[in-house]
């Protein structure tokens, strides 16, 4: 999720950035950022498929790495790897069992190659060695444990991948089908492609079957425009021959369904009106789907499968929080599994199925157990049409005592809008959360219109409404949080990454007056040279931005494209804006900063701009990450009235430069 924005204003800054205004409340403490911000200790346990060791994330020198351990002996983990730059995120076992295989990219480009690890010989391997090009995991089966599906984009980065099979010890690369037409493929155990999809020029999507040898391919089903942000598929079971997918289809809400590929029969698996299929848990070796899970304001799961009721019944009553398994051996008696809670750290546990009890591996944040955070409370806030938006609230503990979500009086709000905008808030743990929180900040996250799991009405309720109703439903959560006695109408910021960050450009350029200052991160400034240069890999969706942003290939939506792009509004700011950006940012590039801050400097209007050379959309760096919340709290406390920590040692490792407002920010301008 990315997030924030620029700062700046004159000499009340100093005061702030000095450290003036520093106190606790009622004994409250501030959290250390590096407590909320840095590096987990240990995350993301995985189990090797035969169940004898057990890798997980953790700092190795300060940058996140693979480490592995024998699974009954954690104490003699040792790392795998030793990336330098920005951390690996994204790993997997191969069913070798000697092997690790990672994703990543550089400083954030997107560009992702796939690297192996021998566990044996402590090699790595860039199993993808080709300029500028996206690497995709296609397939990985227990029937070919030496080798992986991978479809590249080496001929031309623009469109599609070709599918090749690539052997993992060597990296030896074998091309299985040249792909010229579809935007996904989709393989079964015995890597034969089965189905494909491609987008059609209206905004909608085709599935097709392979048919024979030759792969000829033929109509499977066709998801039109209002369906396709909410039907796709899911996976193959065993067979190859039955498919999996959320559809929405003839509903509102996504239901799970299975399609027989070669007959075309369809079987509705579950369904529910109250939100769209978010989740699923599938049987390790059969494939078929075991449980599946809705997130309304909670998430909840659903078992299918009897086999495995007994399990998620014992595991949900085990330990307090949202329940989700992360990995299963082959043999399946061995589970990772993850416990989710809002005010306390993630915690991962070893379960075992014929013990039927769970051993505590680690929790992500240890030092988080001991301090007191802030609650998450959902809320369903109406908007002025009628529709329902699920949010979560987050408030200081000293004015809440009694976890009630309402605090003992107005505060100041941070309004946090994410960023998609087809993704969503979820109730759990959140740092931006705490940290506001801590600060003494009431925190509102709200699910505008555009939201995913609310079904495709609600989706499709955000078509040509970026600026429009989309940010009606965020005015009308700030009205509902000031009627409701939580914010000051006079002390709300809004804050954001990506479209949140758009959103915040919004708020101070279209409706000046509502917001006391504003953070962005990685907004777009201006819809028409967004959508003039996108990266290379979303062309091939293209036509859904047409017909859900604008149609940025006519004049005529052109016009209306610069009629909902703040740039062409910068004359009506009149509130503080932090800018944040990362320059590598291949989706809402540089320059969609660099056009709203010059055109703020030729006005006079003040403008904090914070540029980090070595991050992409969003700050993946914690030492970068620090280093912007270190300034936002200045601004936020300048601005809001809330508490701060010092900025004291926070820039240490961080690289940015400030080409605008540095002298605004006492501390900044040492950079």
């Amino acid at each position: 999720m990315s997030r924030y924005r620029s700062l700046g204003f004159l000499l009340g800054v100093m005061v702030v950035a000095l450290g003036v205004g520093n106190q606790t409340s009622v004994g409250q403490e501030l959290i250390p950022r590096s407590v909320l911000f840095g590096n987990p200790e240990r995350a993301t346990p995985r189990l090797s498929p035969d169940g004898q060791w057990l890798a997980y994330r953790a700092p190795r020198d300060g940058v996140m790495n693979v480490y592995v351990a024998p699974v009954n002996n954690l104490s003699a983990a040792r790392p795998v790897t030793n990336d330098r730059t920005t951390g690996i995120s994204q790993y997997f076992w191969t069913y070798t069992n000697q092997h690790l295989v990672y994703l990543q990219d550089n400083n954030g480009d997107e560009d992702f190659h796939l690297y192996a690890v021998d566990l044996k010989s402590d090699e790595i391997r860039d199993l993808t060695p080709l300029e500028q090009i996206r690497a995709q995991v296609m397939g990985v089966s227990r029937h070919f444990p030496e080798h992986l599906l991978v479809g590249i984009n080496d001929r031309d980065q623009r469109w599609f991948h070709d599918v090749y099979r690539i052997h993992i010890p060597t990296g030896t690369r074998e091309l299985v089908y040249e792909n010229n037409q579809f935007v996904g493929l989709l393989a079964d155990e015995h890597y034969r492609l089965r189905v494909a999809m491609t987008f059609t020029p209206t905004g909608g999507a085709l599935l097709m079957k392979a048919a024979g040898d030759d792969l000829d391919w033929e109509p499977l089903l066709e998801i039109d425009s209002a369906d396709v942000m909410t039907t796709s598929p899911l996976g193959l079971d065993k067979t190859g021959e039955v498919m999996y997918l959320i559809d929405s289809r003839q509903r509102d809400t996504a239901a799970l369904r299975s399609i027989h590929i070669p007959s075309g029969r369809e079987e509705t698996l579950f369904t529910t009106d109250v939100a769209d299929v978010s989740n699923v848990l599938s049987h390790p070796t059969e494939h078929h789907i075991q449980a599946v899970a809705y997130n309304y304001e909670r998430e909840t799961w659903h078992v299918l499968d009897n086999s495995i009721q007994g399990d998620l019944d014992f595991l949900a009553a085990a330990h307090p929080g949202e329940v989700n398994v992360s990995s299963r051996t082959l043999d399946d008696r061995l589970w990772t599994v993850v416990y989710s809670v809002a005010d306390g750290p993630v915690r991962f546990y070893l379960y075992d199925r014929d013990a039927r009890n769970t051993t505590f591996l680690f929790s992500h944040r240890p030092e988080l157990e001991a301090l007191n955070l802030a609650d998450m409370h959902p809320v369903i806030i109406p908007s002025r049409d009628g529709l329902r938006l699920v949010s979560y609230l987050s408030l200081p503990p000293w004015h809440d005592p009694d976890r009630t979500g309402r605090p003992d009086r107005p505060l100041p709000m941070v309004l946090l809008v994410h960023g998609g905008p087809w993704a969503r808030d979820e109730w759990g743990f959140d740092p931006l959360h705490q940290l506001l929180a801590n600060r003494g900040y009431a925190v509102l996250a709200v699910n505008y219109r555009g939201s995913t799991g609310f079904g495709k009405s609600f989706i499709n309720a955000a078509n040509l409404e970026w600026s429009g109703k989309m940010h009606d439903d965020l005015l009308d959560a700030v009205e509902w949080a000031v009627e409701q006695g939580i914010a000051r109408r006079e002390s709300v910021a809004i804050m954001g990454g990506s479209y949140g960050g758009y959103a915040t450009l919004v708020g101070l350029t279209f409706t000046p007056d509502v917001f006391a200052c504003g953070v962005d991160i990685v907004g777009p400034s201006n819809l028409v040279t967004l959508l003039d240069n996108p990266p290379p890999y979303w062309m091939p969706i293209m036509s859904l931005m047409q017909t859900r942003v604008g149609d940025y290939r006519t004049e005529e939506g052109r016009e209306f494209l610069r009629s909902r792009s703040p740039l062409f509004r910068v004359d009506q700011i009149r509130k503080p804006l932090l800018i944040g950006q990362g320059a590598q940012d291949p989706r809402v590039k540089q320059a969609e900063s660099d056009q709203i801050v010059q055109a703020m400097q030729e006005r006079g209007i003040p403008v904090t701009y914070m540029l980090y050379p070595e991050e992409g959309h969003g700050f993946d760096r914690p030492e970068n990450n620090i280093s912007f919340f270190a300034v936002t709290e200045a601004f936020l406390a300048r601005h809001l009235g809330g508490r701060y920590e010092e900025i004291g040692n926070a820039f240490e490792g961080a690289n940015f430069a400030v080409p605008a407002g540095a002298d605004d920010i006492p501390g900044l301008n040492r950079k």
